[in-house]
């Protein structure tokens, strides 16, 4: 078994906003595999599909962003989870540009709570993230950005990058994390986030 877990907050107010873009991107994976996220157990939304031959348990916590530990680690357990090997965790990433997409096997938060509470309550950094780029356009208060609903002119990025999401998820589960890292991440100036020890997401 599989563990697809995508990051966010519940309820209708923040369905769309860029911090529930983890959510956004489980829902694309289950059109894309007839699968229904509509199972409540350990604090969680869940749904069963076979994707590339592999039975996976699609997962959005219900415990809040920063409590997203809480379910994930109960899922784990019930699941007879490897985290290292058998989960893959969505999530959105204002350190990269929108539409950005990043995968990594391991490493720190970079300051997101979300990941940071999936960590301490696993009690390991090596998890595998698919990281969704949500980058605002300028500074500003970004816990307040992060909650509010995308604008429009945004939905065609958006809808993109979930696309390239859902591909990601796909081609790690079928080819494995170095496989999708080299066919998915994109070379960026400067540190990769959550590398160095300054900055980073703080919400």
């Amino acid at each position: 078994m599989k563990l697809i877990v995508g990051l966010g907050n519940p309820g209708i107010e923040y369905q769309f906003t860029p911090h529930n873009i983890g959510f956004l991107a489980l829902d694309r994976l289950a059109e894309r595999h007839n699968a229904r996220i509509g199972n409540r157990q350990c604090k969680a939304a869940t749904g069963k599909a076979t994707i590339g031959g592999q039975e996976v348990l699609l997962a959005k916590p219900e415990t809040y962003m920063n409590l997203s530990g809480q379910s994930v680690a109960e899922l784990v357990a019930e699941y007879e989870i490897d985290p290292a090997r058998d989960l893959i965790v969505v999530y959105d990433e204002a350190d990269l540009p929108l539409g950005a997409l990043r995968i990594r096997e391991r490493g720190s938060s970079a300051g997101h709570n979300g990941i940071a509470s999936v960590m301490g309550a696993l009690g390991t950094q090596e998890i595998q993230r698919v990281r969704i780029g949500i980058a605002p356009e300028r500074t500003g208060n970004l816990a307040k950005y992060v909650l509010t609903p995308i604008k429009k002119s945004q939905y065609t990025v958006y809808d993109e990058v979930l696309d390239r999401a859902a591909d990601a998820v796909e081609t790690i589960l079928k080819e494995g994390p170095a496989a999708a890292m080299n066919r998915f991440n994109r070379k960026q100036e400067g540190p990769e986030p959550g590398e160095d020890a300054g900055g980073g997401q703080k919400v």
